[in-house]
């Protein structure tokens, strides 16, 4: 790639309660997931280069409804709703479960997934589900380790080992990326696994 791919544009769309009977143009689609304290939410605005698009805040779970943001006018950023958050109750835990397993079943869109874990911290059973589902539709998916900001060089280079160990029997996986939405650390490399997923490079 000769130069950096740039987000031009980017506006939200709809939202999705149920993972179905959803009206957007058949653009190819990027699924972005991740617990509800992992800061997905930031990741999106900081790879969007926008405040507050994707709504964040102080109390995880912001993230209720299957998002859609058109960006380019061209491909869509779908939010997944934010799992495993202790305070929500287990019927709304398995209502969104059953909301993104619909929605995979009525599309055909989805090109790339983008797993955002915590790289502080291992990945949980709710972090596996999800990144076993992608590996089982064959949907290529990069492992985004958030928050690398919080550890130093040495820390950095030890868990990056280790979540490439505990993943290494997954085929669909094709990197694993540490980010800082603090400072927008590797916001390029991000951007151009994208540019490869929505001109179908990924495969």
């Amino acid at each position: 790639m000769n130069e950096s791919f740039k987000i031009i544009s980017s506006e939200y769309i709809t939202s999705s309660a149920s993972g179905k009977n959803i009206e957007i143009e058949e653009f190819r689609q990027i699924v972005f997931t991740g617990k509800s304290n992992v800061g997905k939410s930031s990741l999106i605005n900081s790879l969007l280069n926008r405040k507050n698009l994707a709504k964040t805040g102080n109390t995880p779970g912001k993230t209720r409804l299957i998002n859609f943001f058109l960006v380019n006018s061209s491909f869509y950023f779908v939010d997944l709703p934010g799992y495993g958050y202790a305070a929500v109750s287990k019927t709304e835990k398995q209502k969104w479960k059953n909301m993104i397993e619909v929605f995979f079943r009525n599309t055909k869109s989805v090109k790339l997934a983008f797993s955002i874990l915590d790289i502080r911290h291992p990945p949980t059973e709710n972090d596996f589900s999800l990144i076993r589902m992608f590996e089982s539709l064959k949907i290529p998916q990069i492992i985004i380790l958030n928050k690398k900001d919080k550890l130093s060089n040495n820390e950095l280079f030890v868990q990056m080992k280790l979540f490439k160990k505990i993943f290494s029997e997954f085929e669909t996986i094709f990197d694993f990326v540490p980010y800082s939405s603090v400072n927008h650390f590797n916001r390029e490399k991000v951007l151009d696994y994208l540019d490869k997923a929505v001109n179908e490079e990924i495969t």
